[in-house]
């Protein structure tokens, strides 16, 4: 961590030289106006409650948060100071117990569109807003790291989370471990952006039986490089650059949203060159990409994976886990979740970094053999298992109920999924689609046997993916109960070596795949187009986008 605020600094006064240098240089994005499709109309505008793409990205520039992401010509991403203009990291152990305080200092030019100064309260507003059980966001989490986050849930006595003002300028949070990302990830995020609470108790008291931000967007007061200009409904969102931003913005002064309800419609809009940027793709453009052997997929933060709930009658046997795993053909899930999935090899996705020298699961040893010349020798072993679970058929478990979140791409795999099982070992599962909301309640209480989870992280590393199944763990869905799991990830929260950490990661992973508690079937990517004659976004591997930097390309 030590190293990372060195080059912190460094870069900062590399960001200085920059921004001087361009002052002096035509700007090629100065007055362009840009329009872009990132999915469907926001779900959301309230930081704690965007879980979509869409509305992620138009959050991304409304706010800044104390640190900021950037990407250099290559696409490759960095963190900068945002609102912070520095960073200081102490630490101190104290009869065992590692706790870690960061002093951010916030820039004294930092405004918000009205002209008021940022604050350091305005951030110790979100935050405990954030962590808040009554609000309910699923992001919450993502605070989970800071010193006393579980006191304050229990009591909802938001003071005993460890983040404070100092003073207006000053802001102080104490963690309870070492998280080498907090920096880059918790204050990155669209969800931890700073919130003014007057403006939200305004908005929010004339906007009726509506969210604060729905009642009239244009009146949002924001930080970032660009304001609410207009809304059309269901159809467009207009954001103008915000004249109060503390940084020079070489990108587009006007930045249009078009919404479309389907990757189908917004592909058209691409086509008919309404936009100049276009996200999700569909399939036949996917599958297009995919006949290039050189391409491949951006990996999104997902991993789909079949759930074993540890404490029923049935799952509380290891050997019977063991034996539905075996009994999957990986590839041919991935085959029919579309043409950017790829079979798991682990809980982790592709894309998760781990150092320089290459990602989390490409420096792992895959953990599920997904060799498809070996898939009839795990089905004997499948059958082999299940007989030792005292089973002589599938059929002797009764009818299953799978539950899943129902969509296209759900019900395809979920189906295919339980025909293995069938085929294989003759269990007779019976996929049942829920929404999401169902879903998750029978998930929470535990009222399930078996069931489909997309497997995610609020930040990208692997021990976000990793700390939901723990013992104590509120996300640990299957009741995953394991001393010697739970004493790994202690021991990951406070490492300090970078090395050492990332050594007990997989040997968590690998673990909690021994024990199978949940089956990993797939991994999810994605991809996007930005036209040829356009440089300057990229897309956080968290989901979001970036369009701030866009300028035209050098004829």
């Amino acid at each position: 961590m030590k190293q990372f605020l060195k080059r912190l600094t460094a870069l900062l006064l590399l960001a200085a030289l920059c921004t001087a240098l361009l002052s002096g240089c035509a700007k090629d994005g100065e007055g362009m106006a840009l329009s872009v499709c990132t999915g469907a109309a926001p779900e959301s505008l309230d930081p704690i409650y965007a879980e979509d793409v869409g509305g992620q990205t138009v959050l991304a520039h409304l706010y800044e948060n104390l640190m900021r992401v950037t990407a250099d010509s290559t696409g490759k991403t960095s963190v900068l100071p945002g609102v912070a203009k520095s960073v200081d990291q102490d630490e101190e152990t104290k009869e065992g117990s590692i706790t870690v305080t960061y002093t951010f200092r916030l820039r004294s030019n930092a405004r918000w569109s009205d002209g008021q100064p940022v604050t350091a309260g305005d951030f110790v507003y979100a935050w405990q807003r954030l962590a808040n059980p009554a609000i309910g966001s699923r992001y919450a989490d993502l605070l989970s790291v800071v010193k006393g986050y579980q006191e304050a849930r229990a009591t909802k006595d938001m003071s005993l989370l460890q983040v404070t003002a100092k003073n207006d300028s000053t802001l102080v949070v104490v963690l309870n471990g070492r998280y080498d990302w907090f920096l880059k990830e918790v204050c990155t995020s669209p969800a931890t952006m700073p919130l003014r609470q007057d403006v939200v108790q305004k908005l929010k008291a004339s906007s009726g039986s509506k969210s604060w931000w729905e009642g009239d967007p244009t009146q949002l007061v924001t930080n970032g490089p660009y304001t609410v200009a207009a809304l059309e409904e269901g159809r467009l969102l207009r954001l103008e650059a915000n004249d109060r931003y503390y940084a020079d913005q070489p990108g587009p002064q006007s930045l249009t949203f078009h919404f479309a309800g389907s990757a189908e419609e917004a592909w058209s809009l691409y086509e008919s060159k309404t936009v100049d940027a276009v996200w999700p793709l569909p399939d036949a453009r996917l599958t297009e990409l995919a006949a290039n052997p050189e391409w491949m997929p951006l990996p999104e933060l997902a991993t789909y994976a079949a759930l074993f709930n540890c404490t029923s009658d049935l799952f509380s046997d290891p050997a019977l886990r063991e034996a539905m795993s075996l009994a999957i053909d990986r590839n041919a899930l991935a085959q029919a979740a579309g043409a950017a999935a790829l079979p798991a090899e682990g809980v982790v996705p592709p894309g998760v970094p781990e150092n320089e020298e290459g990602d989390f699961r490409a420096l792992s040893t895959p953990l599920l053999d997904n060799d498809p010349e070996r898939y009839e020798e795990r089905c004997r072993q499948a059958r082999a298992l299940l007989e030792e679970a005292g089973y002589n058929s599938g059929a002797d478990l009764g009818e299953l109920e799978f539950l899943y979140l129902k969509n296209d791409v759900n019900d395809a795999v979920v189906q295919l999924l339980c025909r293995q099982w069938q085929e294989v070992l003759g269990v007779q599962a019976a996929p049942k689609g829920l929404t999401e909301r169902g879903l998750m309640a029978a998930l929470r209480s535990g009222e399930y046997t078996l069931a489909g989870r997309t497997l995610t992280a609020s930040a990208n590393d692997a021990e976000c993916f990793l700390m939901s199944w723990t013992t104590e763990s509120r996300e640990n869905l299957v009741r995953y109960e394991s001393s010697a799991y739970d004493t790994l990830m202690k021991i990951v929260a406070g490492a300090a070596d970078g090395t050492a950490r990332m050594g007990c990661l997989h040997d968590s992973e690998a673990l909690l795949l021994m024990n199978h508690a949940m089956a990993p079937l797939y991994t999810k990517g994605t991809d996007w187009e930005l036209r040829e004659t356009l440089a300057g976004a990229f897309r956080d591997p968290r989901g979001w986008f970036s369009f701030a930097g866009v300028v035209s390309r050098p004829v």
